[in-house]
Protein backbone atom coordinates (compact mmCIF):
# COMPACT_ATOMS: atom_id res chain seq x y z
CA UNK A 1 0.00 0.00 0.00
CA UNK A 2 0.89 3.43 -0.75
CA UNK A 3 2.33 5.78 1.98
CA UNK A 4 -0.36 8.90 1.71
CA UNK A 5 0.54 12.55 2.65
CA UNK A 6 -1.80 15.41 2.65
CA UNK A 7 0.27 18.59 1.44
CA UNK A 8 -1.25 22.00 1.61
CA UNK A 9 -0.56 24.60 -0.44
CA UNK A 10 -0.37 22.35 -3.24
CA UNK A 11 -1.55 24.26 -5.86
CA UNK A 12 1.90 26.67 -6.74
CA UNK A 13 5.25 27.07 -5.88
CA UNK A 14 7.01 24.74 -2.97
CA UNK A 15 4.07 22.87 -2.49
CA UNK A 16 3.22 21.69 -6.02
CA UNK A 17 7.23 20.87 -6.49
CA UNK A 18 6.66 18.90 -2.99
CA UNK A 19 3.70 17.11 -4.73
CA UNK A 20 5.19 16.91 -8.10
CA UNK A 21 8.47 15.08 -5.88
CA UNK A 22 6.78 12.91 -3.81
CA UNK A 23 4.49 11.30 -6.33
CA UNK A 24 7.80 10.23 -8.53
CA UNK A 25 8.63 8.67 -5.40
CA UNK A 26 5.88 6.63 -4.98
CA UNK A 27 3.89 8.49 -2.30
CA UNK A 28 -0.04 9.05 -2.99
CA UNK A 29 -1.29 12.42 -2.16
CA UNK A 30 -4.13 14.32 -0.94
CA UNK A 31 -3.67 17.76 -2.25
CA UNK A 32 -5.23 20.64 -0.27
CA UNK A 33 -5.72 24.40 -1.42
CA UNK A 34 -8.11 27.26 -2.11
CA UNK A 35 -8.10 26.84 -5.62
CA UNK A 36 -9.55 24.02 -7.01
CA UNK A 37 -8.26 24.59 -10.42
CA UNK A 38 -4.89 24.83 -9.56
CA UNK A 39 -4.82 21.89 -7.46
CA UNK A 40 -5.99 19.89 -10.90
CA UNK A 41 -3.36 21.71 -12.56
CA UNK A 42 -0.62 20.04 -10.20
CA UNK A 43 -2.59 16.80 -10.01
CA UNK A 44 -2.05 16.82 -13.77
CA UNK A 45 1.53 16.71 -13.76
CA UNK A 46 1.92 13.73 -11.39
CA UNK A 47 2.81 10.39 -11.75
CA UNK A 48 -0.52 8.50 -11.48
CA UNK A 49 -2.68 11.35 -11.40
CA UNK A 50 -6.00 9.01 -10.52
CA UNK A 51 -3.74 8.09 -7.35
CA UNK A 52 -3.93 11.47 -5.90
CA UNK A 53 -7.00 13.46 -3.60
CA UNK A 54 -7.91 16.80 -3.80
CA UNK A 55 -9.25 18.91 -1.68
CA UNK A 56 -10.39 22.62 -1.99
CA UNK A 57 -10.53 24.33 1.46
CA UNK A 58 -9.37 27.40 2.86
CA UNK A 59 -7.10 26.57 5.81
CA UNK A 60 -8.47 29.30 8.32
CA UNK A 61 -12.04 27.51 8.12
CA UNK A 62 -11.92 23.79 10.25
CA UNK A 63 -15.28 23.16 8.98
CA UNK A 64 -14.14 23.02 5.31
CA UNK A 65 -10.63 21.01 6.04
CA UNK A 66 -13.58 18.66 7.93
CA UNK A 67 -15.86 18.02 5.03
CA UNK A 68 -12.79 17.66 2.75
CA UNK A 69 -11.27 15.36 4.64
CA UNK A 70 -14.69 13.17 5.70
CA UNK A 71 -15.35 12.54 1.93
CA UNK A 72 -12.35 11.11 0.89
CA UNK A 73 -11.26 9.34 4.43
CA UNK A 74 -7.70 9.36 3.10
CA UNK A 75 -5.33 6.65 5.71
CA UNK A 76 -2.61 9.57 6.28
CA UNK A 77 1.25 9.39 6.92
CA UNK A 78 1.72 12.37 7.18
CA UNK A 79 0.95 16.06 6.70
CA UNK A 80 3.16 18.58 4.75
CA UNK A 81 1.75 21.78 5.80
CA UNK A 82 2.74 24.19 3.58
CA UNK A 83 -0.02 26.85 2.71
CA UNK A 84 0.27 30.45 3.60
CA UNK A 85 -0.09 33.92 2.74
CA UNK A 86 2.86 36.41 2.71
CA UNK A 87 3.02 40.02 2.02
CA UNK A 88 3.00 43.00 4.11
CA UNK A 89 1.00 44.55 6.86
CA UNK A 90 0.95 48.14 8.54
CA UNK A 91 -1.75 48.82 11.70
CA UNK A 92 -4.21 51.02 10.43
CA UNK A 93 -7.99 50.44 8.31
CA UNK A 94 -6.32 48.27 5.80
CA UNK A 95 -3.82 45.66 7.92
CA UNK A 96 -3.49 42.43 6.73
CA UNK A 97 -2.72 41.07 10.50
CA UNK A 98 -5.45 39.00 10.85
CA UNK A 99 -5.58 37.79 7.42
CA UNK A 100 -1.80 36.67 7.76
CA UNK A 101 -1.98 35.35 11.35
CA UNK A 102 -5.39 33.02 11.07
CA UNK A 103 -4.04 31.89 7.27
CA UNK A 104 -0.36 30.83 8.27
CA UNK A 105 -0.78 30.11 12.18
CA UNK A 106 -4.54 29.33 13.03
CA UNK A 107 -4.96 28.09 9.91
CA UNK A 108 -1.22 25.43 10.23
CA UNK A 109 -2.98 24.32 13.36
CA UNK A 110 -6.62 23.57 12.58
CA UNK A 111 -5.54 21.59 9.19
CA UNK A 112 -3.26 19.38 11.08
CA UNK A 113 -5.28 18.91 13.98
CA UNK A 114 -8.08 18.18 12.05
CA UNK A 115 -5.61 15.71 9.91
CA UNK A 116 -4.73 13.71 13.42
CA UNK A 117 -7.53 11.53 13.29
CA UNK A 118 -6.92 10.56 9.76
CA UNK A 119 -3.15 8.70 10.76
CA UNK A 120 -2.22 5.79 10.45
CA UNK A 121 -1.81 3.63 13.34
CA UNK A 122 1.05 3.32 15.77
CA UNK A 123 1.56 -0.26 13.72
CA UNK A 124 2.16 1.28 10.29
CA UNK A 125 5.19 2.59 11.72
CA UNK A 126 6.42 6.70 12.28
CA UNK A 127 4.12 9.09 10.64
CA UNK A 128 5.82 12.57 10.07
CA UNK A 129 4.22 16.19 10.37
CA UNK A 130 6.48 18.63 8.33
CA UNK A 131 5.72 22.56 8.74
CA UNK A 132 6.64 24.86 6.60
CA UNK A 133 8.18 28.06 8.31
CA UNK A 134 10.69 30.52 7.09
CA UNK A 135 13.88 32.29 7.44
CA UNK A 136 12.13 35.13 8.61
CA UNK A 137 10.53 33.28 11.87
CA UNK A 138 14.51 34.18 12.55
CA UNK A 139 14.82 37.65 11.49
CA UNK A 140 13.40 41.09 11.69
CA UNK A 141 12.07 42.80 8.33
CA UNK A 142 10.04 46.20 8.34
CA UNK A 143 6.26 46.13 7.45
CA UNK A 144 6.36 41.96 7.60
CA UNK A 145 4.75 41.90 11.29
CA UNK A 146 2.42 39.69 11.18
CA UNK A 147 4.48 37.47 8.47
CA UNK A 148 7.40 37.31 10.62
CA UNK A 149 5.39 36.80 14.00
CA UNK A 150 3.32 33.89 12.40
CA UNK A 151 6.28 32.09 11.21
CA UNK A 152 8.16 32.58 14.49
CA UNK A 153 4.85 30.87 15.90
CA UNK A 154 4.73 27.51 13.50
CA UNK A 155 8.44 27.20 15.25
CA UNK A 156 6.69 27.16 18.69
CA UNK A 157 3.60 24.72 17.89
CA UNK A 158 6.08 22.53 15.90
CA UNK A 159 8.12 22.01 19.26
CA UNK A 160 4.82 21.83 21.14
CA UNK A 161 3.47 19.00 18.88
CA UNK A 162 6.68 17.23 18.69
CA UNK A 163 6.82 16.56 22.68
CA UNK A 164 2.83 15.80 22.81
CA UNK A 165 2.93 13.38 20.17
CA UNK A 166 6.60 11.84 21.10
CA UNK A 167 4.42 8.83 22.54
CA UNK A 168 2.51 8.27 19.18
CA UNK A 169 5.66 8.00 17.33
CA UNK A 170 4.57 10.99 15.16
CA UNK A 171 7.67 13.11 14.34
CA UNK A 172 7.01 17.11 13.89
CA UNK A 173 9.58 18.70 12.41
CA UNK A 174 9.69 22.44 10.40
CA UNK A 175 12.04 23.64 8.03
CA UNK A 176 12.65 27.67 7.38
CA UNK A 177 13.41 28.41 3.92
CA UNK A 178 15.17 31.53 2.76
CA UNK A 179 14.48 32.92 -0.22
CA UNK A 180 12.74 30.99 -2.99
CA UNK A 181 12.36 31.39 -6.64
CA UNK A 182 8.42 31.65 -6.05
CA UNK A 183 5.46 34.03 -6.80
CA UNK A 184 5.48 34.70 -3.42
CA UNK A 185 9.33 35.72 -2.98
CA UNK A 186 8.88 37.78 -6.62
CA UNK A 187 6.15 39.63 -5.08
CA UNK A 188 7.56 40.59 -1.94
CA UNK A 189 11.06 41.93 -4.26
CA UNK A 190 8.28 44.40 -6.04
CA UNK A 191 6.92 45.47 -2.88
CA UNK A 192 10.54 46.51 -1.69
CA UNK A 193 11.19 47.88 -5.22
CA UNK A 194 7.78 50.29 -4.68
CA UNK A 195 9.10 51.21 -1.02
CA UNK A 196 12.96 52.26 -1.96
CA UNK A 197 11.44 53.31 -5.40
CA UNK A 198 14.41 51.22 -6.98
CA UNK A 199 14.28 48.89 -9.98
CA UNK A 200 13.42 45.56 -9.34
CA UNK A 201 16.58 43.99 -10.87
CA UNK A 202 18.29 46.35 -8.10
CA UNK A 203 16.43 45.14 -5.65
CA UNK A 204 17.07 41.65 -6.72
CA UNK A 205 20.79 42.02 -6.92
CA UNK A 206 20.93 43.99 -3.14
CA UNK A 207 18.98 40.98 -1.64
CA UNK A 208 21.33 38.44 -2.97
CA UNK A 209 23.97 40.44 -1.93
CA UNK A 210 23.27 39.64 1.95
CA UNK A 211 23.37 35.75 0.75
CA UNK A 212 26.35 33.39 1.05
CA UNK A 213 25.69 31.51 -1.94
CA UNK A 214 24.39 35.02 -3.80
CA UNK A 215 20.96 32.76 -5.16
CA UNK A 216 17.87 31.54 -4.43
CA UNK A 217 16.81 28.00 -3.62
CA UNK A 218 14.82 26.65 -6.05
CA UNK A 219 11.17 24.85 -5.03
CA UNK A 220 12.68 21.57 -6.23
CA UNK A 221 15.71 21.77 -3.69
CA UNK A 222 12.95 22.64 -1.06
CA UNK A 223 10.83 19.31 -1.79
CA UNK A 224 14.16 16.93 -1.87
CA UNK A 225 14.59 18.04 1.84
CA UNK A 226 10.63 17.33 2.50
CA UNK A 227 11.01 14.25 1.24
CA UNK A 228 13.41 12.87 3.25
CA UNK A 229 12.32 14.34 6.44
CA UNK A 230 8.73 12.68 6.11
CA UNK A 231 10.26 9.68 4.32
CA UNK A 232 9.54 5.83 6.57
CA UNK A 233 13.32 6.09 6.76
CA UNK A 234 13.16 9.30 8.92
CA UNK A 235 13.00 7.65 12.74
CA UNK A 236 15.07 10.26 14.65
CA UNK A 237 14.52 13.72 14.10
CA UNK A 238 12.14 15.57 15.64
CA UNK A 239 11.16 18.76 17.65
CA UNK A 240 13.93 20.31 15.08
CA UNK A 241 13.69 23.26 12.40
CA UNK A 242 15.86 23.19 9.73
CA UNK A 243 17.28 26.39 8.09
CA UNK A 244 18.45 25.87 4.03
CA UNK A 245 18.90 29.62 3.28
CA UNK A 246 21.99 28.99 0.96
CA UNK A 247 24.21 30.78 3.57
CA UNK A 248 22.68 33.78 4.53
CA UNK A 249 21.90 33.29 8.19
CA UNK A 250 23.65 30.40 10.55
CA UNK A 251 21.88 29.89 13.70
CA UNK A 252 23.74 28.56 16.56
Amino acid sequence: MKRRILVSGAGTGIGQATAKTLADKGYALVLLGRNKEKLEETRAMLAEPAAHAIIAADIRNAQEIKKGLEEIDPLLHGVIANAGLGGENQYGENDRWQDIIETNLTGTYQLVEEAFPYFAPKEDGYRHVLIISSILARLGVPRYTAYCASKAGLLGLMRSWSVELAAQNILVNAIAPGWVNTSMARQGLVEMAEHTKKDYEDVLQEQMSHVLLGKMSEPEEIAELIAYLISPQQTSITGQTFDINNGAIMPA
